[in-house]
């Protein structure tokens, strides 16, 4: 029997210095979703602030939150409510001195079904994330919905093949990666338009070698100094098994996409382009090392 198709919602916004609002502009949001239609909705990564990491200040920690906690509360009722899974990117406080970037799935009964610790954390000028964040310690995790299973990686796990291919061997429908990537200000002229389809080719590439959805989240806007921000790349966008962008956001709006999504494509990709069959898992073991010298 085939499957049912099933509608992605990515929600694409600025964010402001408060946290409170931001939480109840994404919950309005991804209702807004919901009532377009959309059974999973996914909101960009770290959605209740601005983004902090783009310096390394140990007051900032007051930001984060117990999971579940607050936001996952005011999200879950948008989840029974409106009938959705929510896919939400919170900063967790673990425990003192222990936090993570980590993204908890809400189910359509507003229950918090599960969470997934970002793996791999940047350490780059203006994205200090190795400050505040301990590397995840659950591995790739995988959720089933009533509308597909979904893998959820977050941001900087979007360059890495090995997350998505894990993900994808666990029978994930749809990859999402909420998102947090813009430009420094003065690299822009110089590198910006290799950036941004750098970002964009990576995850077309994870939905080509794998046969499935990957969905994209980022946020839009300038956030800091003028000498010291960055200006948010949005461009969300989803791409079919084949890697072809279906549907694409602005660069600089807020925007709400609902995208439909029909699993018989991955059926057709995959039997017309059978990397999955091909692939020589006898021989990879090398691919466990840090160099191969």
């Amino acid at each position: 029997m085939a499957k049912p198709k099933f509608t992605l919602g990515l929600v694409q916004m600025t964010c402001s210095t408060d946290a409170d609002a931001n939480l109840v502009k994404a919950a309005d949001r991804a209702g807004a979703a919901a009532d377009r239609g959309a059974q999973i909705v996914c909101l960009q990564e770290l959605f209740r602030s601005q983004y902090f990491c783009r310096e390394e200040n140990a007051e900032l920690f007051n930001l984060a939150e117990s999971i579940p906690g607050p936001s996952t509360e005011v999200l879950g009722r948008v989840a029974r409510d409106k009938g959705v899974t929510i896919v939400a990117s919170l900063f967790e406080r673990r425990a003192a001195g222990l936090y993570h970037n980590t993204a908890a799935i809400l189910n359509p009964k507003g229950e918090l079904q599960g969470i997934y610790r970002k793996m791999h954390i940047p350490d780059d000028p203006l994205y200090y994330e190795k400050f505040y964040f301990t590397p995840g310690d659950l591995g790739f995790m995988n959720f089933d919905t009533g509308a597909g299973r979904i893998g959820v990686l977050v941001c900087w796990d979007q360059w890495y093949p090995e997350g998505a291919r894990v993900s994808a061997l666990g029978g994930a429908d749809v990859l999402f990666y909420p998102t947090a990537i813009g430009w420094h200000p003065h690299e822009k002229a110089q590198y910006g338009a290799a950036q941004l389809d750098a970002w964009r080719t990576i995850q077309r590439a994870h939905a080509i070698a794998n046969g499935v959805y990957v969905a994209a989240v980022n946020r839009t806007g300038y956030e800091g100094t003028p000498d010291s921000g960055l200006e948010f790349w949005g461009n969300s966008f989803v791409a079919d098994p084949f890697g072809q962008v279906i549907a694409e956001a602005s660069a600089d709006r807020e925007e709400i996409l609902v995208v439909e999504c029909d699993p018989e494509r991955i059926e057709e990709v995959r039997r017309n382009w059978p990397f999955l069959r091909d692939r020589r898992i006898d021989a990879y073991q090398p691919i466990l090392s840090r160099w191969i010298g």
